[in-house]
């Protein structure tokens, strides 16, 4: 049986599935995979965070550096976010420049970081206009089993909170300190099934998909960032109750957060 009659087949069984609320996993269709944080994971960075979700895997490090600031921003630190789609996590990624999905991951991921100010970039700047921290924030993808970017920005914002400005190593102060840490947003992310819409999909659900609707929120109650992706749409109402949804889950996934940094 060819790959493309195989593939339809899934697509049409998970479609099935779906409509009777159903999941291939076992799932709900307002159910997480199990969610795993690891903080300081890397012992070299000055912050990292190994975050498990379900069998999809994202190892985010954090670096700063001395730098100099932008010249319209020359108060303020410099934040920067990458994200790289290791081959070795899946077959259908592959070596050489950043693919697409590569460039989505990372810019949903530094949406989100920015709109909800998790970092106090103005805290950063050693010297106006001459000096600043620049903040390197890098998501490698190890194991992609779907929902890249929830895993990302979770490691992403849990490498962030336990970071550490390394001022000593750098002659600019008597003693590291912590990087400081405003707000800590969590991206949320559905799939449209037919009628039904998933939080959460695995990596044959997003192949399977109509559509693709990411929420990031904050503690404040605010929605900070959104990312519509793949072909399909979502109606005013759909949009709504996906907002609605973002904010339990997101409150469930903070409380994971804040667990693995005590």
């Amino acid at each position: 049986m060819s790959e493309e009659v195989t593939a339809e087949i899934l697509q049409t069984h998970i479609l099935d599935l779906a409509a009777d609320g159903r999941r291939m996993d076992g799932r709900g269709p307002d159910e997480y995979r199990a969610v795993s944080i690891q903080p300081g994971f890397v012992a070299t960075a000055d912050g990292s965070a190994l975050v498990r979700l379900g069998e999809t895997m994202v190892l985010a490090g954090i670096k700063l550096e001395l730098g100099k600031p932008f010249p319209d921003t020359p108060n303020a630190g410099v934040l920067t976010t990458n994200a790289e789609l290791v081959p070795l996590s899946s077959p259908t990624f592959e070596p050489g420049p950043p693919t697409p999905g590569a460039v989505e991951v990372s810019r949903v991921v530094d949406r989100s970081i920015r709109a909800a100010e998790v970092v106090d970039l103005a805290s950063l700047c050693v010297t106006p206009g001459e000096k600043t921290w620049v903040c390197y924030v890098d998501v490698h993808m190890l194991g992609h089993a779907g929902n890249l970017i929830d895993a990302a920005q979770l490691a992403a914002v849990a490498a962030l909170s336990g970071a550490t400005v390394p001022a000593k190593r750098f002659g600019v102060a008597d003693a590291d300190y912590p990087l400081p840490i405003h707000h800590r947003p969590v991206e949320c992310t559905f799939v449209r099934l037919g009628e039904a819409i998933v939080v959460d999909p695995t990596f044959d659900e997003e192949r399977a998909a109509q559509g693709r609707l990411t929420v990031a929120t904050d503690e404040a109650g605010r929605v900070v960032a959104m990312q519509k992706g793949s072909v399909g749409a979502f109606s005013p109402d759909d949009v709504k109750s996906v907002v609605r949804r973002a904010f339990v889950h997101g409150d469930r996934l903070r409380e994971r957060l804040a667990e693995a940094g005590r």
